[in-house]
């Protein structure tokens, strides 16, 4: 652990969010460990990333994946589905952003280069909305520190820990097929009534007396 993540931190961005910490439980809302966790993908420039973050929290920012994180951007749609099996029925996710009409699941580093060859295997890959994975050597746009209110990219699970949990390859792949599952037995309508014969004599009883 590097020392700018200690608590004696100089960054006044880490006192500015340890101040709403107390009693803040809101999934959308990041956490000042979170913000150390973020601004750690830097890597030696995180304390760069810091300083640059203090005057403008509300400003959404820039960092490399590969190394902290990889990044599954899916569908919003096919996203919310997967999140629900997630926390439904599985071990829940890691953040989860939306940027640009797309959702952005954070995952363990590594998943962007596994997850297509899985889902190659997969028989229900064929249902699955092709993600795009985002890993080493590409760089992604996380939100703001803090809300700021205005169009652009939001946590819809933001991090509040220094050590969150990511998803790895397997557990993503799992939610996307429980998510086409669920999708496509939803779309089944079961009846009690057998199917109408055709060819049968239909009367009008609506005259009756």
């Amino acid at each position: 652990m590097t020392t700018w993540l200690r608590d004696e931190t100089p960054h006044d961005i880490f006192r500015f969010l340890r101040q709403g910490d107390e009693g803040r439980h809101q999934a959308a809302r990041v956490t000042a460990d979170g913000a150390a966790w973020l601004a750690s993908a830097a890597g030696g420039r995180a304390g760069a990333a810091l300083t640059r973050w203090e005057p403008r929290p509300a400003s959404p920012a820039a960092l490399p994946c590969g190394t902290l994180f990889d990044v599954v951007n899916v569908d919003p749609v096919f996203g919310r589905r997967m999140l629900d099996r997630l926390w439904e029925e599985g071990p829940g996710s890691g953040p989860v952003a939306t940027h640009r009409g797309r959702m952005m699941l954070f995952a363990a580093p590594g998943t962007a280069q596994r997850l297509p060859a899985l889902l190659d295997w997969e028989e229900w890959s064929r249902e699955v909305p092709r993600p795009l994975c985002h890993g080493l050597g590409d760089a992604v746009t996380v939100p703001a520190l803090v809300p700021s209110g205005s169009a652009g990219p939001r946590w819809l699970v933001a991090p509040d820990s220094r050590h969150p949990w990511l998803p790895g390859p397997e557990v993503v792949l799992w939610a996307c097929v429980r998510a086409v599952r669920a999708a496509s037995a939803a779309d089944v309508r079961v009846s009690i009534f057998p199917p109408a014969d055709p060819d049968a004599n239909v009367y009008d009883v609506s005259r009756r007396r």
